[in-house]
């Protein structure tokens, strides 16, 4: 029993690896290297967590800022123009990030798993479209926006949003895409699935960390837009919430803690979206290098 009782503890002993001990050289590295990136976090952080504490003081008498708790944001919170320009934020960046997932993994779909000819010009094409950003083309777009009649139209500001961020959905999903294996495919045919059985069965969830990536960048792109609601919607009664902060911001100069107060309260959303889904962001760009 004792020899039987050796022979079984053995093997785990020696299947048990040792961890490497840091070297001397990467302790210096480490020690180097925390201090910088410790000094990078302050510097970002900084100026959010000065405007988040001015947001609850009093800054009528900047000699002794005084605090007043949450008397600014019920301030702000009070005028209807907050609640529309909210309202009319979320429903801008909800119909693009949806229009931008649906019509770029379709086309993606289309470039990373099927032969045709133009392939590889087409997928060039929305490449291309990376080096034509939004200021770019802001007077043919206004002038074409104009003719169809959207001007003061949140669809004015959603259909371009969706179009300039197709190129970068598209090269974040096509490497997913062209990962899985055609064996699933040809799994699914033989199972009675045509191509959009397996198109909504297999290839949708299998790219969802891709999926995720660019519904969350195209979210917070539309949160934070500020040219094209300008150019498109104009009043800022009835536009979106970067148009109404610098709006607040003009009318309240003098008031920096509740313009601080309004700002915060409109990052807020696109932060806690972004910070939800950081983890899939990562690996979702990380599997699109790799692809």
């Amino acid at each position: 029993m004792t020899q039987l009782g050796l022979q079984r503890t053995a093997p785990s002993r020696l299947a048990a690896p040792r961890m490497p001990r840091p070297r001397g050289d990467g302790r210096v590295a480490l020690l180097f290297i925390a201090p910088v990136l410790l000094g990078f976090a302050v510097f970002y952080l900084y100026p959010t967590i000065r405007g988040l504490w001015w947001s609850f003081t009093d800054y009528s008498l900047l000699a002794e800022p005084e605090f007043v708790g949450l008397e600014n944001y019920v301030a702000v919170l009070t005028p209807e123009n907050l609640w529309v320009q909210l309202v009319n934020s979320t429903i801008a960046a909800v119909f693009t990030t949806s229009g931008v997932i649906l019509l770029g993994v379709l086309a993606a779909f289309v470039i990373a798993r099927y032969q045709f000819k133009g392939r590889d010009a087409l997928f060039t094409l929305f490449t291309a479209g990376l080096l034509f950003p939004l200021t770019v083309a802001v007077v043919p777009l206004f002038t074409m926006i104009k003719g169809l009649g959207l001007l003061g139209n949140l669809w004015g500001i959603i259909i371009p949003q969706v179009a300039f961020a197709l190129p970068t959905t598209i090269i974040i999903l096509v490497p997913f895409l062209r990962a899985i294996p055609a064996e699933l495919e040809d799994a699914a045919t033989i199972d009675g699935a045509g191509r959009l059985g397996f198109f909504w069965r297999i290839v949708v969830p299998l790219a969802g960390p891709g999926l995720v990536t660019v519904g969350v960048l195209a979210f917070v792109a539309s949160w934070n837009a500020y040219l094209l609601p300008l150019l498109i919607l104009g009043d800022p009664s009835h536009s979106t919430l970067p148009l109404g902060t610098q709006a607040f911001a003009t009318q309240y100069s003098s008031d920096t803690a509740k313009v601080m107060a309004f700002t915060t309260i409109s990052m807020i959303p696109a932060l806690v979206f972004f910070t939800l889904a950081q983890g899939r962001i990562v690996s979702g760009l990380t599997g699109a290098v790799k692809g």
